[in-house]
């Protein structure tokens, strides 16, 4: 299997928009092609595709946003915001490829381009049960913090310091 991590083009987005239905939709939580490219538009340089033997397998799409909130699901994002936090608002990998390993590659690319771009802190919210994969990789629950209800009834606010967020060696998937 050929793998490789690289920004999201064009021809990318119907593949995208299947592999975010195929996570989402039972979830009550997919967003749709358009909510999708309105937070890559936010900032390109975060965004990614997971491209195995030539076909996108999974992806990230990261944004600057201020600590402690979190995008709206059902609304576009407007302008990319000033601050030094980069939300991580969604990973996915197809689900015949997870527990493998990607989704944690995805998280060090990740972490090494806000690293990069001068971001102190990348901040998610964990749904679905996903709290203990993002534990693996560095991140830390916030409770205090808000998340609206649309991300569904388990949501948690997570958050990792950049300069403190495990080495490569350190992380293991957890999904």
């Amino acid at each position: 299997m050929n793998d490789l991590i690289r920004g999201i083009t064009e021809a990318d987005w119907p593949r995208l928009a299947a592999l975010e239905s195929e996570a989402y939709a039972e979830l009550c939580l997919a967003e749709g092609e358009q909510l999708l490219r309105s937070r890559a538009r936010a900032s390109a340089g975060t965004c990614f595709v997971l491209d195995l033997d030539g076909r996108p397998a999974g992806y990230v799409l990261a944004l600057p946003y201020p600590r402690f909130r979190c995008p709206d699901l059902a609304r576009p994002e407007q302008a990319v915001h000033h601050t030094t936090n980069l939300h991580l608002h969604d990973l996915v990998v197809s689900a015949p490829l997870r527990r493998r390993g990607l989704g944690t590659r995805l998280v060090r690319h990740l972490t090494e381009a806000a690293r990069a771009r001068g971001f102190a802190t990348v901040s998610l919210v964990a749904v679905a049960g996903k709290e203990p994969f993002w534990r693996a990789n560095g991140y830390h629950a916030h409770p205090a913090a808000p998340v609206p209800p649309d991300y569904g009834g388990d949501a948690v606010y997570m958050s990792a310091d950049v300069a403190a967020a495990p080495h490569p060696h350190e992380a293991r998937e957890a999904v």
